[in-house]
């Protein structure tokens, strides 16, 4: 039989304030589970991803913010109310190439680089936007 996810939901302003709560209650939920994913990753990927909600989702729903835990690692979702995806989430990091004079749009490169998997999906009040890390750890620098 299949281990139990441990999940945990919370609905954050849609302010950027959010993204230090986001970001805070991360780290306690990995840490309280002792789920052996990165948590430095996971609190700058749900960062990424609050931060998007916050700014480019149309409404002033709140945001909820989903955090599965499991010994095989963490999945973490942001729900918004705007129904329209999110910027290229499938893309492989090899073909994005961001302005270096930019100050935005790495957002998502971060997402799909660091994490095990990532995408979006359409819910009955809008989208959640989600990513993984395995346990193993998801990213690895080359050799």
């Amino acid at each position: 039989m299949p281990e139990a996810a441990v999940v945990q939901r919370i609905r954050l302003p849609r302010t950027p304030a959010a993204v230090p709560t986001a970001r805070a209650l991360v780290r306690t939920a990995l840490a309280g589970a002792g789920t052996p994913a990165d948590g430095d990753t996971a609190e700058l990927l749900t960062a990424e991803l609050v931060a998007n909600a916050v700014e480019h989702a149309r409404g002033q729903g709140p945001i909820e913010l989903v955090v599965r835990l499991s010994s095989g690692g963490c999945q973490v979702e942001v729900h918004d109310g705007d129904p329209r995806p999110p910027g290229d989430l499938t893309r492989r990091a090899e073909d994005s190439h961001p302005d270096p004079w930019q100050e935005h749009g790495r957002g998502l490169l971060l997402v799909r680089t660091l994490s095990s998997g990532c995408g979006h999906r359409a819910t009955a009040q809008g989208k959640a936007v989600w990513f993984t890390l395995s346990a193993q750890g998801a990213w690895a620098p080359a050799v």
